[in-house]
Parts: structure tokens; C-alpha cells; sequence
């Protein structure tokens, strides 16, 4: 792959500029930034235009754009129905549903944190600690693939070391969230929303320009069924325009995995639960779901969509499918079409849209994974009242631990690190969130079962018998002598198929049984 030959001082003036407003724009969360509280939920007090967007930037990172993107060229049109349920899910759901009440518990019980509002949810220390301990242990895997697909453009568009890019890439980010906390991190957020969603909404422009048109482009893409290679044939591959074959492995991949597991997922992610929390009063949510959804429709729809339109490009220019003509890096499909396809202007600008996308999510994971590592693993329970540099010490950290595991993680890794996130987060945080927001009497009892259980059967299937994972993993094969324990179908069905109705299962059975018996909920544990 080349890079890019645009004029450099277009590159370096757009660059620039970019970056110049980001460091404004951190410097005034800066100064806004006096207790911890501002520093954790921005005040309280943000404005819906800025909650829907940084809601939306944070979701959406160069994991749906380049990761997903990627995945799309290589499986088809069929992911397009993770949009529906992003927004479905993502945004009607979890504003209206979810959004009001977190916001009106949070604030009556002073909560700062995911974790911290599940522990005086359910007046239970252990809630917070092993929510916290979930979130330092899963979310650097997501912070590490939005990592890499940030430095993959960047090395692909520039020419840069790939280890330059990416350590170049998250000091930026960290130096403003580091200083600004939550107040930097959603002005900065907003801000390269807005240059997303003029980035997405030009590329699909410009795709369906080069491809011939709308009708012409599909029509191309269905032509080209019979070019599906055999590998993916045999696996249920039915063309980029189709769904995979009902039952086979590439439809319960697409199914299980990518739409249910991040459509899913989506409604239980801690550092959008937050984003709740910083709202002044319901007014401000609702007005913040009439933006936050155009705007997840045009992120994840055209990322999906100009991703298996890139089959009919290579194809045309090169006489291959586009995960031949990357050679065979799902990851490095975006990038090489942008380079290859695109004029050098807009170029400038994806890149900065690719920029944007992954620096609004990295900015709420850092700030995320640091409260937690502080208020609510380091504390134990006792106060999330720590200074702000405590706080600043927490987010460098967790930094450092997610560049790390970015450096040892392989190829066409992005999509299912992410995948693998939002699962997890679902199977062990949607029902007790759903509870705690929803029930009058939220069981203490009954969530540490939930959470014990939703969190043991993800990971067990994870390492033993979802064959993504279990064979790369190596422990069922250093054990039991076999890559996964069970054989197809479910060596190809998410974690979060079992995963996630057993812990739903486990709160609501439990909560039943103790209401019904009458037995009152035991008192607030004493903290360590």
C-alpha cells in the first residue's frame, strides 16, 4: 500500500487546524473542569446537542468505519442490520427507556460512575468493585482495536511507522482527556461528530459517483456472486447483497456476533451510560434523540454499505475482490480504498474523519477505564470523591496498558475485539443496569448472582467453545487435547447467545423468589 501524495500543505494546514481546535476546545474543559464531579460527569449540566453527539461519537470509532466497514466487504450488506439496531437499540431504547431513569437515580444517589451507580443501586460495595474489575478487564481490548484502526490510516495514509502512528495517536488524545476530564471529552466529541458526519455523508456521495450511481452499483455488486470465493462459499456465503445461508457458520458469525452482540451490547456500555448522567434534567435527553439518531444512521449505514461497494471498485480497477486486493487484512480495506479511489482532497478529509472517529471514542474509553481504575476498584467503595488528579493518574494508567495490548494484538483483529466487548458488556451489565434503573426494589442478591453468572458463561464460552477465540487461546486444547470442547453449530455461536439470557434469567428468577418469600433485602454491606 502507498501513501497518500496529496499537497502538503493542504495535509498540513487541514491537520492543523484540526488539531488546533481540539487543543482549544480541551483547554476550555480545562478550565471548566473544578471538582471531581466536573471532572467525571462534565457538571451535570450538558447540553443535548452535545450529549447526542458525544453519545454518538463515542459509539461510533474507527472499529464501525474501518473495523465493520472491513467485515462488510468481506461478508456483505447483510450487517446493515446492526444500523437498525443501533438506532432501535442504541438510541430509542437507551434514551428513552434506560436514559431518563439513569439520570434521575444517578442524580438522587450522587453516582459518578457506572460502577459507582450500581453499587448504591443495589447498596452493595461488591456491585462497584466487580463492575470496575469488568470494565479494566474488557475495555482495553476495545480501546486497543480503536487504537490500531486510527494508526493503520494513518500509516497507510501518510507513510508513518505503524508504531509510530499509534503512539503519536494516543498521546494526543490522552494529553486533552487527561487535563479536561468529562467536559473536555464531550466538546471535543461534538466537535469531531460534526466532521464525521460531513466525512460519511461526502464518501457515500463520492462512492455511489464513481460506482455509477445507485442502481448501477448494486446491480454490479449482485453480478458478482459468482466471484464469492469458495472458502466462504462452503461457510453459507451467498453474495454481498444477500444474508448468509439460514444455520451456516457465516450467518451465525453475522447474526450472534456482529449484529446481536454490538446491537445488543450498545445498551450496557459504561461510558455511555455516563452519558445520561451529565444531562441537567429529561428535556435534555429527549431533544438529544432526535440528532443521536440521524446520526448513527448515517455512520454505521454508510460504513457498511460503501464497504461492500468496494468489491465492485477493486474489482473493476484490479480484477479482485477487495479482501484480495488487501491481501487479505479485512482491517486495511477502508483505508486502501480511500487512498486508492478518492481525490486527494477528500482524502484530507477522511483522514480527519477517521481522526475524529477514533479520537471521540478513545477519549470516553480512557476517561472510563481511568474512573474506574480510581473511584471504584482503588476505593473499593468507599468514595468516589478523589481529587482530580487522582483521577488524571487513573486515565495515564489504563493509557499505557491498552498501548500495549494494541502493539500485541494481530491483524483483522478490529471488528471482533469490539464484538467481544459490547458482549461482554451486555451478559454481565445489561440486566442489572435494566433492574436497577427500572425495579422499585432492586435485589442485591439477585444482581451478584446475575453478574456472577452472565460474566462466568461468557468467558467459558469464550475460551472453550467460540472457536474465534478458544483456538487462538489454546487453553481447551492444553486441557482436554481439542481446539473447543463442542463441535458445530456452537463453536460459531456467540458467547453472548448464552451468556446474556442466563444472567436476564438469573436476576428475574431470583428477584421473584425472594419478593415473593418476603425476604427483605439485607442491608448495605460495610466497605473494606
Amino acid at each position: 500500500m502507498t501513501a497518500l501524495t496529496v499537497d502538503t500543505l493542504t495535509l498540513g494546514a487541514a491537520t492543523a487546524l484540526y488539531i488546533a481546535v481540539t487543543i482549544v476546545l480541551g483547554y476550555v474543559g480545562y478550565r471548566r473542569t473544578k471538582t471531581a464531579e466536573d471532572y467525571l460527569l462534565a457538571g451535570r449540566d450538558s447540553h443535548p446537542v452535545i450529549i447526542a453527539l458525544s453519545y454518538g461519537a463515542t459509539f461510533i470509532s474507527t472499529s464501525a468505519i474501518i473495523g465493520f466497514g472491513g467485515v462488510a466487504a468481506n461478508l456483505g450488506m447483510g450487517l446493515i442490520w446492526l444500523t437498525v439496531f443501533n438506532i432501535g437499540a442504541g438510541v430509542l431504547i437507551a434514551f428513552v427507556v434506560f436514559g431518563r431513569r439513569t439520570r434521575t437515580i444517578g442524580q438522587r444517589l450522587g453516582a459518578v460512575t457506572f460502577p459507582d451507580l450500581m453499587g448504591k443501586c443495589y447498596r452493595s460495595p461488591f456491585m462497584q468493585y466487580g463492575t470496575g474489575l469488568v470494565i479494566l478487564a474488557g475495555m482495553p481490548l476495545y480501546t486497543a482495536a480503536i487504537l490500531i484502526g486510527g494508526a493503520r490510516f494513518i500509516e497507510t495514509t501518510l507513510g508513518v511507522p505503524y508504531t509510530t502512528a499509534l503512539l503519536g495517536f494516543a498521546l494526543i488524545v490522552a494529553f486533552y482527556v487527561v487535563y479536561g476530564g468529562l467536559i473536555a471529552v464531550m466538546y471535543t466529541d461534538a466537535f469531531q461528530g460534526l466532521i464525521m458526519l460531513v466525512g460519511m455523508s461526502a464518501l457515500l456521495v463520492l462512492t455511489y459517483t464513481y460506482l455509477g450511481g445507485v442502481g448501477a452499483a448494486h446491480r454490479a455488486l449482485e453480478a458478482m456472486t459468482t466471484l464469492v470465493p469458495e472458502n466462504l462459499v462452503a461457510q453459507g456465503h451467498l453474495g454481498w447483497t444477500s444474508m448468509p445461508s439460514l444455520g451456516s457458520p457465516i450467518w451465525f458469525t453475522l447474526v450472534t456476533t456482529l449484529v446481536l452482540g454490538v446491537g445488543i451490547g450498545v445498551l450496557a456500555q459504561p461510558q455511555l451510560v455516563v452519558r445520561f448522567m451529565c444531562a441537567k434534567n429529561d428535556r435534555t435527553l429527549n431533544r438529544a434523540v432526535a440528532m443521536g439518531g440521524p446520526f448513527l444512521l448515517m455512520m454505521t449505514g454508510v460504513a457498511f454499505t460503501v464497504g461492500a461497494l468496494t468489491n465492485v471498485w477493486f474489482q473493476k480497477t484490479s480484477g479482485q475482490t477487495a479482501v484480495a486486493a488487501a491481501g487479505g487484512n479485512v482491517d486495511a480495506i477502508i483505508p486502501l480504498f480511500i487512498n486508492q479511489a478518492m481525490p486527494d482532497l477528500f482524502i484530507v478529509v477522511f483522514m480527519l474523519t477517521l481522526l475524529s472517529a477514533a479520537m471521540s471514542t478513545l477519549a470516553s474509553l480512557y476517561h472510563a477505564m481511568g474512573s474506574a481504575l480510581i473511584c471504584d476498584v482503588w476505593s473499593r467503595g468507599r468514595t468516589c470523591a478523589h481529587s482530580v488528579r487522582s483521577n488524571q493518574v487513573g486515565c495515564v494508567i489504563m493509557m499505557v496498558a491498552s498501548v500495549g495490548l494494541a502493539l500485541l494484538m494481530p491483524e483483522s483483529i478490529i471488528a471482533r475485539a469490539t464484538a467481544m466487548f459490547m458482549g461482554l458488556c451486555a451478559s454481565a451489565f445489561l440486566p442489572i443496569f435494566a433492574v436497577a434503573v427500572i425495579s422499585k426494589r432492586p435485589d442485591p442478591v439477585a444482581a451478584k448472582a446475575s453478574f456472577v453468572a452472565g460474566t462466568a458463561a461468557w468467558l467459558l464460552w469464550t475460551v472453550f467453545v467460540h472457536a474465534a477465540e478458544a483456538k487462538p487461546i489454546g487453553l481447551s486444547q492444553a486441557l482436554f487435547g481439542t481446539p473447543t470442547v463442542l463441535g458445530t453449530p456452537w463453536t460459531v455461536i456467540d458467547p453472548l447467545v448464552l451468556a446474556l439470557p442466563l444472567s436476564s434469567l438469573v436476576i428475574l428468577g431470583v428477584q421473584a423468589v425472594r419478593l415473593s418469600s418476603r425476604v427483605p433485602a439485607p442491608e448495605a454491606e460495610p466497605g473494606p
